[in-house]
């Protein structure tokens, strides 16, 4: 029999202990700034400085042309909709015609309306937190929680959450039936 030292227990996996767990959830921003750089030998530094030039002048070729050009139209869907943001000072949910987007310090998540299976609200029996809950088709869930400053804005976020849910998940989930039958 093999005797072990340490724990037997596995190591936990997920969201709380591995922010790439999460898909969507985009890395920060490296804090290095040009002056931190480590030092180039002279030859590579002239080198990428030429490079540099030219792709500035590139650049300007380009948003000249593009100044003609008229932009693209990302969405189909009306941005005239409802919107439903709510924030603290760290938390930040918003939801409107392209789906619900979840931000927590400096990290963000998207989740276009077809990746949506439900969304689930539900407030702390004390204190002034307010949780919504992306659930996908996949069976995750992505949790984030919002103080709000009164108990009392409770009712009002979840009457406008709702109206936008109904405006934008209703209709996609009617686009996909009609597709299914056809």
């Amino acid at each position: 029999m093999e005797q072990r030292i340490g724990s037997s227990s596995q190591p936990l996996e997920g969201a709380g202990f591995d922010p790439a767990f999460i898909p969507g959830l985009t890395s920060p921003a490296s804090g290095r700034t040009k002056d931190e750089e480590p030092e180039k030998e002279p030859e590579v530094a002239e080198a990428e400085d030429a490079e540099a030039a030219d792709d500035t002048e590139e650049t300007e070729e380009a948003e000249g042309a593009e100044e003609a050009a008229p932009e693209p139209v990302e969405d189909a869907a009306p941005e005239d909709g409802p919107v439903f943001e709510a924030s603290d000072r760290r938390a930040k949910l918003v939801a409107d015609h392209r789906g619900v987007r979840l931000f927590l310090d400096d990290q963000e998540c998207e989740f276009r309306w077809d990746e949506i299976g439900a969304v689930e609200t539900e407030t702390a029996r004390f204190g002034k937190r307010w949780t919504v809950t992306v659930h996908t088709p996949d069976r995750r869930w992505y949790p984030i929680e919002i103080e709000a400053p009164a108990r009392s804005r409770f009712t009002e976020w979840d009457a406008q959450l709702d109206a936008v849910l109904d405006a934008y998940f209703e209709e996609d989930a009617k686009a996909d039936v009609e597709a299914d039958a056809d």
